[in-house]
């Protein structure tokens, strides 16, 4: 069927065309009504796209009720330290080892870029330094500095990283939590086992037919469920889901919508990623919100600024779009994230 692709992406075959394979059949076949076939033709000349319909404005005053509303506070009792990665239950670990088939290996870290740091030593910038010195009894060591937070070092962001209206996940106030020597509680250090659950591969600029997303697509909750009946993936319960965005091709800064934080919460994803920083547009009157909901309402841990071409690129080739996720963060006592190397193992 010529147009299948194209309405599967935008989500409307479910009602509009059947999903048997299009080179068996011809789209007559599959038009269930007769007013159908004329938004069908509507579509197909530009007349209405789901794209391009309009969308309500999301306020901060929706992101404040979002944040009630999402809320996985408590669910693991008062003293839970791990948030959404509790969904990773045993039986999520050992279905996400058998994905490990094929035995290839592949990293979703940027390669790191060794710079000077900062004349002000309490800058923010992110920023990686290096140096190495021969020791008399023959062997050479280094000295390491690295502030991953930011917009070009990949890295795992600790559920104290956020706070809202003076409180971080579970309900902690910020200030029984934050010191100048790190979180007391809902640091990186809680993830000090590793993490290992299925990942899915959400390749939307591959969905689209494009080789990277233009600067600024927001990816919304209907585009990630053309991803799944495209794929036959399914996000579920303990998954950590990679958005792909074809970033590092065109720096195009786009990212999840902010509306994906509901779906993200029906489908209890425990840990949330992609080759940005997340958030793309601006909410007047707060700050980065997809990240404060994902971190402090969900209490899922965000990987940041993933380098997810060379997944991409096996996954097309094998045709497999979930793989085992294996990431082990440092666990540095109180640290807000840490800098990391998780693999693909397919």
């Amino acid at each position: 069927m010529r147009y299948a692709k194209r309405l599967r992406a935008h989500g409307l075959v479910p009602w509009l065309v059947a999903t048997e394979p299009e080179r068996n059949t011809k789209m007559t076949r599959h038009v269930r009504r007769p007013w159908a076939l004329a938004l069908v033709a509507l579509w197909m000349i530009g007349g209405w796209t789901l794209q391009g319909q309009e969308r309500p404005e999301v306020t901060a005053a929706q992101v404040d009720e979002w944040m009630q509303e999402l809320s996985n506070w408590g669910r693991w009792g008062a003293d839970d330290q791990l948030g959404a990665v509790n969904l990773i239950t045993p039986a999520k670990r050992r279905a996400a080892l058998a994905l490990a088939t094929a035995g290839e290996v592949v990293s979703l870290s940027l390669p790191v870029s060794v710079g000077e740091p900062p004349d002000n030593p309490d800058s923010t910038a992110a920023f990686t330094s290096l140096r190495v010195v021969d020791i008399p009894s023959g062997f050479l060591m280094e000295r390491q500095q690295v502030a991953f937070h930011g917009s070009t070092v990949s890295h795992l962001d600790a559920l104290c990283h956020a706070h809202h209206d003076g409180q971080i996940y579970n309900g902690l106030a910020l200030e029984d939590v934050f010191t100048e020597d790190g979180c007391s509680r809902m640091g990186i250090s809680g993830l000090a086992g590793g993490i290992v659950t299925r990942g899915v591969l959400l390749d939307i600029p591959r969905l689209k037919g494009l080789d990277a997303l233009e600067t600024g697509t927001h990816v919304y909750p209907e585009d990630i469920e053309a991803w799944e009946r495209r794929t036959g993936v399914t996000v579920s319960a303990g998954d950590a889901v990679f958005l792909r965005t074809g970033r590092w091709k065109n720096d195009n800064r786009s990212g999840y919508d902010i509306t994906v934080a509901p779906w993200l919460k029906r489908r209890d994803v425990a840990l949330v990623g992609s080759d940005g920083t997340q958030d793309v547009g601006q909410i007047p009157g707060t700050a980065l919100p997809f990240h404060k909901l994902v971190l402090v309402a969900l209490g899922a841990n965000i990987f940041d600024n993933m380098d997810l071409e060379a997944v991409a690129e096996t996954a097309a080739r094998l045709g497999r779009w979930e793989f085992l996720l294996v990431a082990a963060p440092i666990p540095n006592p109180g640290g807000t994230g840490s800098p990391l190397n998780p693999l693909a193992i397919f």
